[in-house]
């Protein structure tokens, strides 16, 4: 497959295997090795790049991400941050002045993150950062690198446009453009993988060594990249970058994008999308629970036939969802209003972790009983899924600690967790029996941390 673009400023075609990544071409193919291999999953941040399309520049995860992916965007690597002179970006300079460096491994792709946000005018370095791993300087000195520099000019050289390409002749993988072109090929081909952030697929390849077979990009097809507002509701589609989620539920959904905000790092959820979060069915993700208590409905499509479905009824068991052969996640709707959502993330490491448990709770009061409840777990089964029987036990009850209590008893009838390297069975149940009591506290105003979210 021929794809184009432009490569710390100059025009490249590479003709290239679909699944081939972009760290392994700069690395082997053009001997670009400022561009570390550390973990090859998308976690470290050592092979960190800058992408720059019509959206802007972001950061962006080397290892998995696949040459494809590329095409008609900018590419900087290390090796383009300093200016064509020699003269050191200012995020350069200030890792030399702050002793941010040690053994270097890491440097890089710190460098690369740095550079970015230093583009964008982002002053939040630790959010930025935390898809960076140091194992031998410390953040501090890094960080305090990244204040020195931040309110620097922007180097010329880096204000970098997207390339203004075409696909090349020798083109056989599908990059369909509209979700039409999409569904008449899927239709064809329903083995096919389904490529768009690679933040999961990806690891198929890099970890398991996987042939994918027939694949198809996502990634130009713009109409899958939209959030439209439908009054009551945001519809937003399957390509929608989970950053792009977290920007449009901000101000609507406060303790969502809390929540948001923890999971993944900047490079994961500037690759990672709403549709393929959930397509790929994991018990353990942070995403399909908050919507699920959210009462979501889940838009699927299959050639010209269109199907909605509330979104805890796609996830049917470990590893099945209900989507037929050729149909694919189209887009996802939430409500613009759920005051009283609350996500709590419990994980080992506070940012870019896999929770233990992941409890999303929208519980409806009025007069004082409770007259709704929608409780969603992640980690606690083989599939995201509601607590029914606790629900069950909450409605036309008083909203009071003990009926918080009497639902809680309920949580192991309704789960039965496994134990893994994370948490054991029952400690797993401790936690979610924890985080409804906490939803009482804070949604009754009982002072917890910001949002009500678990370190």
């Amino acid at each position: 497959m021929n794809v184009t673009f432009l490569l710390n400023g100059e025009a490249v075609e590479v003709d290239t295997p679909p699944t081939q990544t972009l760290l392994d071409w700069l690395r082997e193919t053009r001997g670009l090795t400022g561009t570390k291999e550390g973990c090859n999953e998308g976690d470290c941040g050592a092979c960190s790049v800058m992408i720059t399309d019509e959206r802007g520049a972001r950061s962006l995860n080397a290892c998995i991400l696949f040459m494809p992916q590329l095409h008609g965007k900018a590419v900087r690597t290390v090796e383009g941050i300093a200016a064509p002179d020699g003269t050191l970006h200012p995020v350069q300079q200030a890792m030399i002045d702050n002793h941010g460096s040690q053994c270097g491994f890491c440097t890089p792709g710190f460098v690369v993150s740095m550079a970015t946000a230093h583009l964008n005018g982002r002053t939040d370095h630790d959010d930025v950062l935390a898809g960076n791993l140091c194992r031998c300087t410390g953040y501090a000195p890094i960080i305090r690198a990244a204040i020195t520099s931040q309110s620097a000019p922007v180097p010329d050289h880096m204000h970098d446009a997207p390339a203004p390409l075409h696909l090349g002749q020798k083109t056989q993988i599908p990059v369909p453009e509209t979700s039409d072109e999409l569904a008449n090929w899927y239709m064809s081909h329903p083995d096919a993988t389904l490529i768009a952030g690679a933040t999961d697929v990806g690891l198929w390849v890099t970890k398991n060594f996987a042939d994918l077979g027939d694949v198809a990009f996502l990634n130009r097809c713009t109409d899958l990249q939209q959030i439209d507002d439908a009054g009551d509701s945001l519809r937003i589609g399957a390509a929608v970058t989970m950053t792009d989620v977290l920007a449009a539920v901000r101000d609507l959904h406060p303790s969502y994008a809390e929540m948001i905000r923890r999971y993944g790092s900047d490079q994961v959820r500037n690759a990672a999308t709403i549709g393929g979060n959930i397509a790929n069915g994991s018990p353990i993700g942070d995403n399909p629970p908050a919507l699920i208590a959210m009462g979501a409905t889940l838009h699927l499509r299959r050639g010209d036939t269109c199907r909605d479905m509330p979104i805890e009824d796609f996830f049917v068991e470990y590893g099945k969802q209900d989507r037929q052969a050729g149909e694919f996640v189209e887009g996802v709707s939430i409500p613009k209003s759920a005051p009283s959502l609350r996500c709590y993330k419990l994980s080992k490491r506070f940012d870019q972790d896999i929770s233990a448990v992941c409890g999303c709770f929208n519980i409806t009061v009025a007069k004082g009983k409770i007259t709704n409840a929608r409780i969603a777990f992640g980690g606690m089964a083989g599939t995201p899924k509601r607590a029914a029987l606790s629900e069950a036990a909450l409605i036309g009850r008083p909203w009071s600690f003990e009926t918080i209590d009497a639902a809680c008893e309920k949580l192991p009838e309704d789960f039965q967790p496994m134990s893994d390297m994370r948490a054991s069975a029952a400690y797993r149940m401790d936690a979610a029996q924890g985080q409804l009591r906490r939803y009482f506290d804070d949604i009754s105003g009982v002072e917890t941390d910001v949002l009500g979210v678990n370190a």
